[in-house]
């Protein structure tokens, strides 16, 4: 494999690179210097030229976001979006942890591009450490003039401020963050109106996650054009990809969105091949939500467009889970189900009731009473959840589907072998349970 210079993670491993003054060492807030000599609409550009996917999981082009905001508005926020609930995404917060100041670039720049007057860093509860090093990092940055009243003597201001969350996976879609910062319960919003027109406070609002906004300030500083010389068409710039499991070397590593998910695991230069002689069995290559590969499709490219050929969602946080051979896929099928029915925020009813069906399912078939027909109740249950066929507020209903549907589909021959070789009479006594 070619070799790569990494730009997200570059100061991973400098001494005390959570500091201002190691970040200014390494040429941080040169970006946000020049950007404020630039125009919003000349910053705004640039980041549309450099088609800037989010990264958040849906991947839609961060510029095109921005310019949906109405130009009459007299008010806008920004909302970082640094939940990372998606199992078992950590790139946020290594950037958070290591590098806070390359995400509070990134705030300054995409809040001038879009004339933000406040940004709300949504944290996730559990982030104990990536909290108090962020805050300690916008603390700096205030006292510097970089954040506050008259940045850098521009005559931009901004205010930023971190809101912990209550640790509930909905939160991670926008609107569902905005009603959480609102001090409401987590339930996504219907759109339209959408975020961009009616958002945080009713106000015009535009949502990034940490990962997208970490690219702004290399976009500015070195240009469209180098952004666009990684990866390939569609799919440029740098990412950040997470590999864990029985791997040699689970974390978090950088590189174009053109390795596959075999490089992931395989590659020296990230998870270096599977511990102990186990084999691959199965993959969810962008956390769970995206769905499930099997050990002959590892040649699945992690980038937007390749894994929707292997009956995935999406890339999702590129956050790949690797299971071996010696894991059984019923467990598999039940964890999944169980965390999608414990996280649904039970505002749509068929994914409230779906959910929750599909987990005593799959609990059932776990526990040696399942039957051949659900199987073919689980795939027909996924059919009728989710955004996609129209049916739910938000997308939770769809990342709760892709993987119970690849799973059950993928590996259907091992659960029927499991349900041939259960003990006779069990399926009976369970449904006599249940009733």
């Amino acid at each position: 494999m070619a070799d790569y210079e990494p730009v997200l993670l570059r100061n991973v491993g400098v001494e005390n690179s959570h500091t201002l003054e190691v970040y200014r060492a390494q040429g941080g807030y040169q970006a946000l210097a020049k950007a404020l000599k630039m125009t919003p609409d000349e910053v705004q550009e640039e980041v549309r030229d450099a088609t800037l996917r989010g990264r958040g999981g849906a991947g839609f082009p961060a510029g095109v976001k921005w310019s949906f905001l109405p130009k009459d508005r007299t008010h806008t926020y920004l909302c970082v979006n640094g939940d990372e609930s998606e199992p078992p995404t950590f790139s946020n917060r290594v950037v958070m942890e290591k590098d806070p100041h390359q995400l509070i670039e990134g705030i300054i720049i995409s809040g001038y591009a879009t004339q933000a007057q406040a940004a709300y860093v949504y944290l996730r509860i559990e982030f104990h450490e990536p909290f108090h090093i962020l805050q300690k990092a916008i603390d700096e940055a205030y006292a510097a003039g970089l954040l506050g009243k008259n940045i850098l003597d521009s005559g931009y201001s901004l205010d930023c401020y971190i809101h912990r969350g209550a640790g509930a996976y909905v939160c991670g879609e926008e609107t569902g963050l905005i009603e959480s910062i609102e001090g409401k319960r987590g339930y996504p919003r219907i759109k339209p109106p959408f975020p961009a027109v009616e958002g945080l406070f009713r106000r015009p609002t535009v949502v990034n996650n940490v990962e997208t906004l970490c690219n702004v300030p290399h976009i500015i500083e070195r240009g469209a054009d180098w952004f666009k010389s990684i990866g390939s068409e569609g799919n440029f710039g740098p990412k950040l990809f997470c590999v864990c499991g029985p791997v040699n070397r689970p974390g978090c590593y950088e590189g174009p969105m053109t390795i596959t998910l075999g490089d992931l695991i395989y590659d020296n230069k990230y998870g270096q091949g599977m511990r102990d002689g186990k084999e691959v069995k199965a993959v969810f290559p962008g956390g769970i939500s995206m769905g499930v590969v099997t050990t002959d499709e590892l040649d699945m490219v992690m980038d937007f467009t390749d894994p929707a050929e292997y009956g995935l969602l999406g890339i999702g946080t590129a956050a790949a889970v690797v299971i071996d051979n010696s894991i059984d896929i019923r467990t598999v099928l039940r964890n999944v189900a169980r965390f999608f029915a414990l996280e649904s925020c039970g505002q749509c009813t068929q994914c409230r009731e779906g959910t929750s069906w599909m987990y005593k399912i799959a609990t059932r078939i776990e526990q040696g009473a399942g039957r051949i027909e659900d199987l073919d109740l689980l795939i027909e249950t996924t059919g009728n959840l989710g955004m996609m066929p129209g049916l739910s507020i938000c997308g939770l209903s769809d990342g709760a589907v892709f993987p119970i549907r690849t799973i059950v589909q993928k590996f259907r021959a091992e659960f029927e072998e499991h349900i041939r070789n259960q003990e006779p009479g069990c399926v009976e006594a369970a449904l006599a349970v249940a009733n």
